[in-house]
């Protein structure tokens, strides 16, 4: 530990700062889990709206500097291409059924 006062004062400040990124870090790697199991559901509607807000957070993610914006941005560009991927298979299906 620490002999001066400033230095003890960092190492407090720096382990609440570990303590809440690991509960962001935490919570944005559920959402991303929460996003994937409801993509596996196949349900479009209900997909878009997890987007959202898994969007929203690793946005907030890289704003506060959790995360690099680039991989927030490639992060919500390999789900985003789930959902064109789940919209594809769905415009297939009911153009075999019309056949």
């Amino acid at each position: 530990m620490a002999n001066i006062k400033s230095a003890k004062k960092r190492a407090i400040q720096s382990e609440a700062r570990r303590v809440r990124n690991v509960a962001r870090r935490s919570a944005m790697r559920t959402q991303v889990k929460k996003f994937l199991k409801t993509v596996g559901t196949g349900d479009i509607a209900a997909s878009t709206d997890v987007f959202r807000q898994t969007a929203s957070i690793l946005d907030k993610s890289a704003r506060k500097g959790l995360i690099h914006a680039n991989k927030a941005a490639r992060t919500k560009s390999r789900l985003n291409k789930k959902i064109k991927l789940l919209v594809l298979k769905e415009k297939e299906k009911t153009a075999s059924a019309s056949a």
